[in-house]
């Protein structure tokens, strides 16, 4: 019998799939989650189609010094394993046109000017840090994700030569039988 491999391990949730040894593989303790976001093997569970749900234990490890780049004071550390973006999240903004500046005669600076445009720069330094932190955490879940799928593809690519080398030893079975 072939042994399970550790790295992709499959799971039922649904009573109409059937279960066997080689198709669901309960996961191991070596494979439970950690609470250590800075090392970050453990699995992630991957809804799939047909009730079928996919544990995927990729390799991915967030430098220390990344993690201030990708997440907002104030929220929790950002996991790219876990973070999914919405569709508006994805989308490409458009370019707007800035509209011309207009220049304010030096006798009409008052204090009110001048706290207005202190509370527009704060807004604006706040808004480009937000963008900024958001572009961020897309780039790092690209690269989860694009570690994740070569990962997946050379599981595939593994398990596919494992069943063809599975039906060459049934066809040798039953040409003896």
């Amino acid at each position: 019998m072939v042994q399970p491999q550790e790295t992709l391990q499959l799971t039922t949730t649904s009573a109409a799939v059937p279960t066997s040894p080689v198709a669901a593989v309960p996961t191991s303790p070596v494979a439970q989650e950690s609470n250590n976001t800075n090392n970050q093997t453990s699995p992630v569970h991957s809804p799939g189609k047909d009730g079928v749900e996919f544990v995927v234990e990729v390799d991915y490890t967030v430098p220390p010094e990344h993690v201030p780049l990708v997440t907002a004071p104030g929220q929790k550390e950002f996991d790219p394993r876990r973070h999914s973006f919405s569709e508006d999240d994805l989308r490409p903004q458009p370019t707007i046109k800035k509209s011309r500046k207009v220049f304010v005669p030096q006798d009409l600076k008052d204090d009110k000017y001048w706290h207005r445009r202190t509370k527009n720069n704060t807004a604006a330094k706040r808004s480009r840090d937000a963008r900024r932190i958001k572009e961020n955490q897309i780039a790092m879940r690209a690269a989860y994700l694009e570690k994740e799928n070569a990962k997946l593809k050379e599981d595939l690519a593994q398990m596919t030569k494992d069943n063809e080398s599975m039906k060459e030893r049934l066809k040798k079975i039953f040409a003896l039988a």
